[in-house]
């Protein structure tokens, strides 16, 4: 992507963030219909970060024009993150459908207005058939005074902020990071030390620069800010350590029968524990070749295992 793309991006957040900064929202409609026929790509996104500088424009306008023309930017930039490399084809079909020319048979003043008439239609229905799914719909959390919660709602809102992915998908990470941790103080009611380590063990995984999709699927709303407070080691766990997890759990299960299917029949031992005699053996050179072998006894009955010298 060409130099002048990325500093055209540039002096439009710098605008945007000025306006945001002063709540005044003049020229952000004229702005985002600049930004609309810019070729968006995911490195323009991360160099630029112009998905903040449109998040707060759409969150501080009261323009129903600016704040639906910016959930649709966001929108559509979101698909860059869920295809790589296939971002740019439905932004470049779009941008061409909106800079169509005029055909000489539709230049007259009716057939501009029916045009107009349409455009705005079609924007409007796209509008209340895929409204925006990025922002979340959940109650915004309590508000609180307590220093130690938050703190936790800093650390939690910052951990959502690992990467680029926040400013692509156009999250509130405070917001999140305020519900999730209201939903985990609920649950303990305190800020006792299982309090604390539920909200560790929150940060440590989003911050998993291994595990992205866990960040996305709480930032693009897929996993709720209650499910994240309460979701299990093993649930919050990357692919790769699930499927590190299931071979360790198949090879423990294998060893265990192995242990306890493997041996010779006997009832010439009795167990120390439960004195029974339903026992297995096994024999194993474990000194030199000229010692006598090693046995080895399991108690069928109550799993115990002891050397016979």
């Amino acid at each position: 992507m060409g130099k002048k793309e990325e500093e055209d991006i540039i002096r439009i957040a710098k605008k945007m963030d000025k306006m945001a900064q002063k709540k005044n929202g003049a020229g952000a409609l004229d702005l985002l219909k600049e930004l609309r026929n810019v070729p968006m790509t995911l490195e323009l996104l991360q160099s630029t970060r112009i998905g903040m500088s449109v998040n707060a424009i759409r969150k501080q306008s009261t323009d129903e024009e600016v704040t639906s023309l910016a959930k649709s930017l966001i929108k559509s930039w979101k698909k860059l993150l869920d295809e790589p490399g296939g971002g740019d084809k439905p932004s470049d079909e779009k941008r061409k459908e909106q800079t169509t020319p005029v055909s000489p048979s539709q230049g007259s003043p009716e057939a501009k207005e029916e045009s107009s008439s349409s455009n705005s239609s079609n924007k409007s229905e796209s509008t209340e058939v895929a409204p925006n799914t990025l922002i979340n719909s959940f109650p915004r959390a309590p508000s609180t005074s307590d220093s130690i919660r938050l703190k936790c709602r800093e650390m939690l809102a910052n951990a959502l902020q690992t990467g680029d992915d926040h400013i692509a998908i156009g999250a509130d990470c405070e917001e999140l990071g305020a519900q999730i941790e209201e939903s985990i103080f609920q649950e303990f009611k305190n800020t006792d030390m299982k309090y604390k380590n539920r909200v560790r063990s929150r940060i440590s995984n989003l911050k998993d620069v291994k595990n992205p999709n866990l960040r996305r699927t709480v930032l693009c709303g897929s996993v709720t800010p209650e499910r994240m407070a309460k979701m299990t080691a093993e649930e919050m766990a990357s692919d790769e350590l699930k499927e590190m997890r299931k071979n360790l759990t198949k090879e423990a299960v294998r060893d265990h029968q192995m242990a306890t299917t493997g041996g010779t029949q006997t009832d010439l031992f009795t167990c120390g524990k439960c004195k029974g005699k339903n026992c297995t053996y096994t024999q194993v050179q474990t000194r030199s070749a000229d010692e006598p072998m090693t046995t080895f006894v399991f108690c069928q009955q109550c799993g115990n295992r002891w050397k016979f010298c």
